[in-house]
């Protein structure tokens, strides 16, 4: 085949392009590779031709070295064979930009197109072509392009929204069949799985998610596959959608803008991702500066957006674009993502990342970021930041609550240091020396979700960035709950007492905390714990529960999970000492088999239960 106008007339590069001038390449899984290697075999004198582009999945032969004197390659999202390489070498540039704002320098003439190479589907009988699995800012190019040339490719999908160019619209084409490029589902490892776990937790029923590729992403897939009515708005899509919206999870009745719809920019996967967005009624395909609007993204309530980093410092800046002076990726929709979910009523930006390098030597949670690197979102933008070790809050908090935070989700083995690095720049105050502990009794997951009374509360251990919230927790209490539970009228809960009861070395003694939290915050509901003594191997058990939290069952199932990890440490006994007019208490002690003995005090009531394992 050759390159033809609309006529069917043979027409030659020559016609469209001049040395110096610059091209789009169609992006992601629509590369017109025939279309491109047509003009390398037939550049005859052109030279100087600038490429831009954003993500390719291709071979991407235009950044090869020995087309250095034809291409000059700017690519405004790093990635695939050749490109990073390319940049690395010097002999192609990386242009960072907000996906959004894109198609922006296009119209502008910031970056003027001489013009665009496209794929599409072959025409409809209404002379339309689908721009197919990549809409993104492939479509603003065509707008902008001063001439649009196409590949009509048979293997292209014909995707639904706004995804349609009419043959009018294109100068030049060349028909030639393509495969498109297929990802396949990754296998998933602990750690992802893991992640993919905490990240579900903070996605609510009727929440609409943007989500990526990779195994993080295909993760947090897997677990949301028992939540409901869901939506997606989102950048992209991969095969994991696919089987939920087959059984309901995904059915987007609940988004409040594009409702009905799974609305993205483009898709990347296998063939059988393909064939299910081919005419699929209930997938649209939009540009970038629509569905990566932070305006538009807003539009839907409960907006959760998931998105990853190479590293994340201890102030909450999030670097993804690059690995010190190396440039990696780009910034792509990120950003354009973690804002739109801010403005969302009830939304949540998250940021989940493995809390090592692969070969588990290097933290990615880091006291400060690698020289070189660069912030693609800023402290300001971070909300959560999920690890395999949990999920970090960082709303509202301090430099020094958002240390411990992180801490608190970074390798245990590299808490000590995190703590004393960051010690180094006065965040953290003498009398906090205690890093976070885990508690492994609980599983991998430390985090459990309960329902009382029809409302959620999340079941975790207590740490060393909850110091704030026991110190409200403690403000809340009426005078006759302190005087149940500290035996007198306590006043004040200092810092640096607020300090040491969250900062427990979970591995000898335990607590544990029910707290509630909508998307900007949580609150500490009931506290759990017990402290060790070792020289009769057994432990002291206490409890609080907020005064509008009680009745609903918090003490029991605190007090059955203790019991449980006193067991598997093999623990001989828990003890506790009861106010003998606290009745409610005395009965969730005594329902779990505690039995009453002597005490020394009249006003108290002594309980004991012995351990034996089960």
């Amino acid at each position: 085949m050759s390159l033809t106008d609309r006529d069917g007339t043979p027409v030659h590069w020559n016609d469209y392009l001049k040395s110096g001038n610059r091209i789009f390449i169609g992006s992601n899984a629509a590369v017109p590779n025939a279309l491109i290697q047509d003009l390398i075999d037939n550049s005859s004198q052109l030279h100087d031709i600038e490429t831009v582009h954003i993500l390719t999945f291709s071979d991407n032969v235009w950044a090869e070295p020995r087309h250095k004197e034809l291409f000059k390659v700017n690519s405004l999202f790093i990635g695939g064979k050749n490109v990073r390489e390319a940049v690395a070498a010097g002999r192609a540039d990386y242009t960072p930009c907000f996906i959004s704002e894109i198609p922006t320098l296009f119209r502008e003439n910031i970056l003027p197109l001489d013009a665009a190479l496209i794929m599409v589907s072959p025409p409809d009988k209404y002379g339309y072509c689908s721009l197919g699995v990549s809409v993104d800012v492939v479509a603003s190019a065509v707008k902008s392009a001063k001439y649009v040339i196409a590949q009509i490719n048979p293997n292209m999908p014909s995707t639904n929204g706004h995804s349609f160019v009419h043959v009018n619209q294109i100068h030049a084409w060349l028909k030639q069949s393509q495969a498109l490029p297929e990802i396949p589902e990754p296998e998933l490892d602990p750690v992802s799985e893991r992640i993919g776990q905490y990240a579900a937790l903070l996605v609510e029923d009727g929440a609409t998610i943007q989500i990526g590729i990779g195994k993080i992403p295909a993760a947090v897939l897997r677990y949301l596959a028992h939540h409901k009515d869901l939506g997606i708005h989102s950048e992209m899509i991969s095969d994991g959608i696919i089987d939920l919206m087959h059984s309901g999870v995904i059915n987007n009745r609940r988004k409040t803008f594009h409702k009905g719809k799974t609305v993205v920019s483009f898709c990347i996967g296998t063939q059988r991702l393909y064939d299910f967005v081919d005419k699929n009624q209930h997938v649209e395909f939009y540009p970038s500066e629509h569905i990566n609007s932070p305006v538009n993204i807003a539009k839907n309530d409960n907006m959760v957006s998931i998105n990853s980093a190479i590293e994340v410092d201890l102030t909450g800046q999030v670097v993804s674009d690059s690995i010190g002076y190396q440039f990696y990726s780009g910034i792509g929709g990120q950003v354009d993502f973690i804002r739109g979910a801010w403005l969302s009523k009830g939304g949540k930006p998250v940021i989940a990342l493995p809390s090592t390098t692969k070969d588990g030597k290097i933290s990615r949670i880091v006291a400060h970021i690698t020289e070189g690197g660069g912030v693609v979102t800023s402290r300001g933008h971070v909300a959560y930041v999920v690890t395999e070790y949990g999920v970090a809050n960082l709303i509202g908090k301090s430099i020094r609550e958002r240390a411990l935070e992180l801490i608190r989700i970074a390798h245990p083995k590299f808490r000590e240091q995190l703590l004393t690095d960051v010690r180094k720049n006065y965040w953290v105050p003498e009398y906090q020396d205690n890093t976070p502990t885990s508690v492994p009794e609980l599983g991998t997951i430390e985090l459990k979700t309960y329902t009382f009374k029809g409302d959620p509360f999340i079941l975790r251990p207590l740490g060393p960035a909850d110091e704030r919230k026991l110190q409200e927790f403690f403000y809340s209490h009426t005078k006759e709950t302190l005087i149940m539970r500290y035996n007198h009228h306590a006043t004040q809960m200092t810092r640096e007492k607020s300090c040491n009861l969250v900062s427990v070395n979970q591995h000898k003694d335990l607590a544990l905390c029910f707290t509630q939290r909508d998307h900007l915050g949580e609150v500490i509901q009931a506290v759990g714990r017990y402290y060790f003594i070792e020289a009769t191997n057994c432990a002291e058990v206490a409890f609080v529960i907020r005064e509008t939290q009680r009745s609903k069952g918090m003490a029991t199932t605190l007090l059955l999970q203790i019991i449980k990890i006193a067991r598997k440490r093999n623990l001989s006994k828990l003890i506790a000492c009861v106010r003998r007019d606290n009745a409610p208490m005395l009965k969730v002690f005594e329902n779990a088999g505690f039995i009453r003995g002597y005490s020394d005090d009249f006003d108290e009531v002594s309980l004991s239960l012995t351990l034996t394992k089960q």
